[in-house]
């Protein structure tokens, strides 16, 4: 652990593989599970910089960067880019970190890792918030991602890319202003060497994802199952092209534990941040946290 931000300090840890994988650690409380936050496809620890600062110091939050994301190295192997590999990374973390339980709270790809992980490390989660994800995932939503994830983008100043995020996913925040984009825009991208403002990930994590089949894993009920002893909060943005309303209620009809959030006018993925999403996101903590 080297460095520090707002509130966190910066994690290292390595991969079977060789890696050196970043996460922000937040300081919280070591008597209860921590918190492992994983983001999305193309995202990284910025995602959860509100909600970590929100939790923390009640609770250890780490917000995790993938392979080829942010501060974390980039594969040789771009085929490594799958979800059983990131969940491999993230049970070397768990180790790394000294975590004996945890919660996972997964974003979308980060909602597939915390059911393969639940299935690799049993009774180490202690409770999961699956984010605008489940075992099954809408064709139009994997063809949306598909026709954008790893194309170039880069832009001469901030705002520019601010505005090219509003003009590509303004269906998703319908409500959001130009200051919220800006935000946006600073978690998605970052400044490169040649002063020019560009994604904050490895182009090469498209190659798996574009092949039928690696989007996901093996069987994710098969891998949601491995929840059923688990609290789990479902979190669906209404307007969601990944998450349809049919699977969210199977997955709660399946799991005794479970319960579902919907997120009214945003689509995939909600941010958590919003009133809604961070209530029912306190409230399955809460539950977490009860004494025995």
């Amino acid at each position: 652990m080297t460095g520090s931000g707002a509130g966190f300090e910066d994690f290292y840890w390595w991969s079977g593989d060789g890696l050196r994988l970043y996460a922000r650690d937040y300081a919280g409380d070591p008597s209860r599970p921590a918190i492992l936050c994983m983001p999305g496809l193309t995202r990284n620890a910025r995602d959860f910089a509100d909600l970590a600062e929100h939790l923390s110091p009640a609770w250890r939050v780490l917000a995790v960067e993938f392979r080829g994301r942010g501060e974390s190295a980039h594969a040789k192997d771009p085929m490594s880019y799958v979800p059983l590999t990131y969940a491999q990374d993230m049970a070397a973390l768990v180790v790394a970190a000294g975590i004996d339980r945890f919660v996972a709270i997964g974003t979308s790809l980060g909602g597939i890792v915390a059911m393969l992980l639940a299935g690799m490390m049993p009774g180490r989660v202690a409770g999961a918030v699956l984010n605008d994800i489940g075992p099954d995932i809408e064709p139009a939503g994997l063809a949306r991602v598909r026709g954008y994830v790893g194309k170039s983008s880069n832009h001469p100043t901030w705002m520019h890319a601010a505005r090219a995020l509003q003009e590509s996913s303004g269906a998703v925040y319908p409500d959001w202003r130009i200051e919220d984009w800006l935000a946006m825009a600073k978690r998605v991208y970052r400044l490169s060497s040649a002063g020019r403002i560009v994604l904050d990930y490895d182009a090469r994590i498209a190659e798996p994802f574009r092949l039928p089949g690696n989007e996901a894993g093996p069987d994710m009920w098969r891998a949601f199952a491995a929840l059923r002893d688990v609290l789990v909060l479902v979190v669906r943005g209404e307007r969601s092209d990944m998450l349809s309303t049919a699977t969210a209620d199977r997955m709660i009809a399946e799991q005794p534990g479970a319960t579902l959030v919907t997120v009214p006018r945003v689509g995939h993925v909600p941010t958590l941040a919003e009133p809604e999403a961070l209530a029912a996101v306190e409230q399955l903590l809460a539950r977490v946290a009860e004494p025995g």
